[in-house]
């Protein structure tokens, strides 16, 4: 029996939560969205909603467990929390993505939140991909390398790479456990360089950059 986080009630959050009730063995499902009128709409289903800003309510959620957290927002969500836990201690900026990474992932796109995307697709993919193992689904072709160990090996003088793999639960719903955020917050604190946090599956992903500086009260 597993716990999962639905952060976001839209459409890729109503396909995630209906994939993992089918899928999974549920202990707990929780869906979070700011939207309460969006919300309401899963009141006649067997979980639990939470109307709350969904970055909000992991920063508040203190526990260390196997929670699995399935972003279905805008936002990076790795990136947004880690800035928010850090903000505590020290001062967080964030930074353009170097653009020698534009060169060192395949189809790189940056967006105007100074996000760089990054995929194997030049199409877009269906909602319900099983993501393969070894090869696209849609193509045929095999996958070489998957997205996430691709970025985790870039190396940019001055920064350190930090990968959360997104693992695929259902059919197009991806995901990582809390407890893989509360790792990516001690990675951060223990290095002076600049960060580069990336959120990947084996064919997808997103990167931002910060400068993190600890608080001097002495």
């Amino acid at each position: 029996m597993e716990s999962f986080f639905i952060l976001g009630a839209g459409r890729f959050g109503s396909l995630a939560l209906q994939r993992i009730l089918a899928r999974k063995k549920v202990s707990r499902l929780v869906v979070v969205d700011r939207d309460y009128h969006v919300l309401e709409k899963r009141r006649d289903q067997s979980v639990e909603t939470v109307a709350q800003d969904a970055i909000d309510f992991l920063v508040h959620y203190q526990d260390l467990g196997s929670e699995w957290i399935v972003p279905a927002i805008p936002v990076h969500v790795a990136f947004a929390w880690l800035c928010r836990q850090l903000a505590r201690e020290g001062t967080v900026t964030q930074l353009a993505v170097p653009f020698i990474l534009d060169q060192k992932v395949p189809n790189s796109l940056r967006a105007k939140t100074g996000a760089l995307y990054a995929s194997f697709a030049t199409f877009r993919c269906p909602d319900d991909c099983d993501e393969p193992e070894e090869s696209c689904p849609v193509t045929g072709e095999v996958r070489e390398a998957n997205l996430f160990d691709v970025i985790r090996n870039i190396e940019v003088e001055g920064y350190v790479t930090l990968v959360v793999r997104s693992h695929q639960l259902a059919p197009g719903v991806g995901g990582y456990q809390l407890s893989v955020l509360w790792q990516l917050l001690e990675e951060a604190r223990s290095t002076e360089k600049h960060i580069l946090v990336a959120t990947a599956c084996r064919c997808h992903g997103v990167i931002h950059a910060l400068r993190f500086a600890l608080c001097d009260y002495h």
